[in-house]
């Protein structure tokens, strides 16, 4: 058997459907874990996302490594990579002066109107994954809004985990993420 091409990549399209009857059936059969499961898994998939986005670039944004990315292009870039990926648009753009927000209104994961709370646990794993490669630095993802939920979008924060930490802490006392960071 011929080894693959050095362009392989971990990345594996797995679909939609799949990825909400993961959710049902771990929300029906291990509830009390199905959160720290998906959020494990999209970690541990964020590798090949970020592989896949590496094989991509050269085609799509002109340049042959993340590095080599402008930061005003990155909107842009991140957007067409993870529409053509099938997870949807994103906008990114900073929130306060220590996070960035990344929003989508047709993210893959949410699953409109059927739940009480965020609902996009394995995207955010998956997303912290990914950016912590892309900076180089640990980052953590927390999902504030979700089309799950009803609200127009799907809003990642991304920043530090001791940003994040913070955040969710004034959160979990009643402020705002806009209000614990500042913007």
């Amino acid at each position: 058997m011929a080894a693959p091409p050095s362009t392989a990549t971990e990345g594996l399209t797995i679909g939609r459907a799949a990825l909400r009857h993961l959710h049902t059936s771990l929300l029906r059969d291990a509830s009390e874990h199905a959160i720290t499961i998906l959020q494990d898994a999209g970690f541990a998939a964020g590798a090949g996302v970020y592989q896949a986005f590496c094989a991509w670039l050269p085609d799509h944004a002109g340049v042959a490594r993340p590095e080599d990315l402008d930061a005003a292009q990155l909107d842009n870039v991140l957007t067409e990579f993870f529409q053509a990926s099938g997870w949807g648009a994103l906008t990114v753009g900073p929130v306060g002066r220590a996070a960035l927000a990344l929003d989508s209104a047709d993210w893959a994961e949410a699953e409109p109107g059927t739940a009480q709370t965020v609902m996009c646990f394995f995207s955010s794993g998956m997303l912290a994954d990914f950016l912590g490669r892309l900076s180089g630095a640990p980052v953590s993802v927390m999902e504030v809004e979700c089309r799950s939920k009803s609200d127009a979008r799907c809003r990642f924060l991304s920043a530090s985990p001791e940003t994040l930490n913070g955040v969710y802490e004034q959160m979990s006392e009643g402020r705002s993420y806009e209000e614990a960071l500042g913007g």
